[in-house]
């Protein structure tokens, strides 16, 4: 294996919270460096890249292989496309694991040996247009009423029938704007609601 590191905010077993897989442990890898910074994000402590948090992919492997019963890991951020994923991924799919990503679209994806892509597309740079063709999952963040016919736009883009759509309140301001959510989705059914269940239930 090549000495290969990347910068590593934080990786830990716990309950995937969103989206389509919402309920099922998951060993998550939270990578540094983001090139969008919401203002909404709820993890803007991943945005900067520190030299010591850089982690070889033999130690990462390792940290995974500690948690006996994983099955899937999912590699998030931050934004992990900023970096070259294939040999971790690669690594990670010779032990068996189930590969899922979260990320926004905006950089290239190698989907090779990656079983699940969950892009959630941010306004001021959005996904290249290559990705919409990969995509197991679009997500889009609902803030406001504007924020729908963004996330219609963004559907337009999606040629596969097999893409699941959801719609996600942004977590501060949950339950002011999922009245409008559910709402929608009873008028515009192809879409889903997705709900930050790890945070509802406070699961680290």
């Amino acid at each position: 294996m090549k000495k290969i590191s990347y910068p590593i905010k934080e990786s830990f077993y716990s309950i995937q919270g969103e989206g389509h897989y919402y309920g099922i442990a998951a060993y998550f890898i939270r990578f540094e460096g983001c090139n969008i910074k919401c203002d909404w994000c709820d993890t803007k402590e991943s945005w900067n890249i520190k030299q010591k948090d850089f982690v070889s992919i033999h130690k990462i492997i390792s940290n995974v292989n500690k948690n006996h019963t994983v099955r899937t890991v999912v590699i998030t951020g931050g934004e992990p496309t900023m970096w070259n994923l294939y040999p971790l991924i690669k690594e990670l799919k010779k032990k068996g694991y189930r590969i899922h990503i979260e990320t926004s679209g905006s950089y290239p994806i190698k989907e090779k040996y990656v079983d699940w892509i969950t892009i959630s597309p941010k306004k001021i740079k959005l996904p290249i247009q290559e990705n919409y063709k990969k995509i197991n999952e679009l997500k889009i963040v609902i803030s406001d009423k504007n924020d729908f016919s963004f996330a219609e736009e963004q559907a337009t883009y999606i040629e596969s029938t097999n893409c699941f759509l959801f719609l996600q309140p942004e977590w501060n301001n949950t339950f002011k704007i999922l009245p409008e959510i559910i709402s929608y989705i009873k008028k515009n059914p192809k879409w889903r609601i997705s709900l930050q269940i790890h945070k509802m239930l406070n699961i680290p």
